[in-house]
C-alpha cells in the first residue's frame, strides 16, 4: 500500500485543468476542423468532391464541408492541388443544431453549441446521468468516451456521470451508425429514459451514418430515430472535443460562442 502511495505522490496532479486552465496540447498528427482558403480555392476544380468517401464535400452555389459527414480523413486536403483545404488544431466542434455543422469558405465561424434552456439546466446543470448506447459502432468513439473516466479527465468532478440503465438515466449518448437492427433497442432505451431528457450524438456515425452512409442496413445518424440536442462530430472525436462539447452543453464554457477561423 505504501508503494502506492508513494508511486502516486511522485505522479503529482495529472488531472486536466480544462476548462479553468488552458486545455491540453493536441498531438502532432491531430486532425481538427477543416477550413478553406477563399483565395486558393477554384470552384470548378472539384477534385475535393470525388476524393471524399462520405461525400462531406459539396458545391452548390459554393464549396461547403460538412463536419457532420466528415472522418478527417484528410483525403480531400491530399486531393486538392491549390492546398486550398487544410486541418486545423481546432478540437471545439460540437453545435446544437446539424445545420451548424455545415461550413464553407464564406462561413469565417462556426456556431459552437449554446447550453440548456433554464428549466434542463435548473435539473441537469450540476448533475447529469447519461446511458450510452453503442447502435452499430466500432468502438473507437467508445473508447474516446471512456477515456474521459479515466484520471487524467476525471469526468464525474463536473457531475457527469454514465450509468448501468436508463431508468437511471437524464439522457442518452449514442455512438455507432445506428443500424437497423440496432433501431429498436435504441428507441426502447430512449423510451426507457423518464423526461425530460436529452440525446448527445457523438462521432460521424452517430451524426450521419459516417462511412457506411446509403447502406440499407443502415438508418444514417441517430437523429433519424430520435431528436438529437448535441452533435459531436469527428472519426473519432477526440475526448477533448467530447468534453468540451458536453461543457457547453451544461453552461460551464461560454454559450453559443462564434468560432472566427
Amino acid at each position: 500500500m505504501f508503494e502506492v502511495i508513494a508511486a502516486r505522490w511522485q505522479q503529482g496532479h495529472r488531472t486536466t485543468k480544462y476548462p479553468d486552465g488552458p486545455a491540453p496540447p493536441m498531438p502532432d498528427r491531430f486532425r481538427g476542423r477543416l477550413v478553406i482558403d477563399v483565395a486558393k480555392c477554384t470552384d470548378g476544380c472539384r477534385t475535393c468532391l470525388q476524393a471524399c468517401p462520405t461525400a462531406a464535400v459539396s458545391l452548390t452555389d459554393k464549396l461547403r464541408i460538412d463536419l457532420g459527414r466528415c472522418l478527417f480523413c484528410a483525403e480531400c486536403v491530399a486531393a486538392c492541388p491549390q492546398q486550398a483545404i487544410t486541418h486545423t488544431n481546432e478540437y471545439r466542434l460540437a453545435a446544437g443544431r446539424r445545420a451548424d455543422l455545415v461550413v464553407g469558405h464564406d462561413d469565417r465561424d462556426l456556431h459552437l453549441a449554446a447550453a440548456m434552456d433554464a428549466k434542463l439546466m435548473k435539473l441537469f446543470g450540476r448533475s447529469l446521468k447519461l446511458r450510452q448506447v453503442s447502435a452499430g459502432g466500432c468502438n473507437a468513439c467508445e473508447a474516446d468516451v471512456n477515456v474521459l473516466g479515466t484520471v487524467g479527465w476525471d469526468l464525474g468532478r463536473f457531475g457527469i456521470q454514465m450509468v448501468a440503465s436508463p431508468r437511471h438515466a437524464d439522457g442518452l449518448l449514442i455512438t455507432g451508425a445506428v443500424s437497423r437492427n440496432m433501431e429498436l433497442a435504441l428507441r426502447k432505451t430512449y423510451d426507457a429514459v423518464a423526461g425530460p431528457k436529452i440525446v448527445i450524438a457523438v462521432g460521424a456515425c452517430a451524426i450521419s451514418g459516417g462511412p457506411y452512409i446509403g447502406h440499407d442496413q443502415v438508418l444514417g445518424g441517430g437523429d433519424a430515430v430520435v431528436p438529437v440536442d448535441l452533435y459531436i462530430p469527428g472519426c473519432p472525436p477526440h475526448p477533448l472535443t467530447i468534453l468540451d462539447g458536453l461543457l457547453r452543453l451544461l453552461g460551464r464554457i461560454e454559450s453559443g460562442e462564434r468560432l472566427l477561423r
